[in-house]
């Protein structure tokens, strides 16, 4: 995990920016006033931490990888960052009135010990996760120009029921789930934002910051699906294969969890 970060976190700012609806939507299923302690959990470049911070929150930030916390420094020197494992926080118990993780499960080797610790580390309140299961990828047209890369991709990440059953093994309550769907103007390029602008997938830089393309993907099928999609867009058949590709799953999802005292 060290050696993939540090490694997209070379080029990640360049087309990861805190989206302003998915802030919205974490700010309101946190359900923290003003000024209370929130932890980032595996908070990258701080994006979203300093998006949160700027909403009014006191925003603390760890994450494992030094070259993404040496870009997040840059963002704010009134967040706390520090270097930190997900399985062994280096925070007392009961520190913090809200907990986010976003677009980050996937990476952790298992799910019960950072769950675990996330609960340690919360006075009671909400630990928001935003997330995509592999039952809404599997259903992504980007699955027609780099099937491989997208099985392994969907297989990393944890099913709605292991994040749930993990969830409650650490001692949370599941509070629900709210779908999210991808939209024109999303300003976070990440694996499924260019749903209506497939074009996207062509650049290079902003495939270098989607860890499917930068970690998972040979080089020949990015090449080739790229030709593929490519040639599509040209002929517009690219709306065909989009129109064959829908889901009553959402695109991504947040897991609201609670921890009562």
């Amino acid at each position: 995990m060290f050696s993939l970060y540090d490694h997209i976190g070379l080029t990640y700012d360049t087309t990861r920016k805190a989206d302003p609806e998915i802030t919205r939507r974490l700010r309101k299923h946190l359900q923290v006033p003003n000024h209370h302690e929130v932890l980032d959990i595996a908070c990258g470049t701080g994006n979203y931490t300093v998006s949160l911070e700027k909403s009014g929150l006191e925003m603390t930030g760890c994450d494992i990888s030094q070259e993404m916390l040496n870009k997040a420094k840059r963002k704010s020197n009134s967040v706390q960052w520090d270097q930190a494992n997900v399985n062994q926080l280096p925070y007392e118990r009961d520190t913090f009135d809200g907990i986010a993780c976003i677009m980050s499960i996937h990476h952790f080797d298992q799910l019960l010990t950072p769950f675990q610790e996330a609960y340690r580390v919360l006075k009671k309140g909400r630990f928001v996760i935003f997330t995509a299961a592999p039952e809404q990828m599997n259903c992504y047209w980007l699955n027609e120009y780099f099937p491989k890369a997208m099985e392994d991709s969907a297989k990393q990440m944890p099913t709605f029921s292991l994040v749930n059953k993990k969830l409650k093994e650490a001692g949370f309550r599941i509070i629900g789930h709210e779908t999210f769907l991808v939209q024109p103007d999303l300003q976070d390029f990440f694996l499924y934002s260019g749903k209506y602008d497939p074009k996207m997938y062509l650049d290079e830089t902003v495939r270098s910051g989607i860890s499917t393309f930068s970690n998972l993907a040979s080089p020949e099928e990015v090449e080739e699906g790229c030709q593929r999609l490519r040639e599509d867009i040209r002929t517009n058949k690219i709306d065909e294969v989009i129109s064959r590709y829908s889901s009553n799953h959402g695109d991504y999802v947040f897991v609201i969890a609670e921890k009562k005292i």
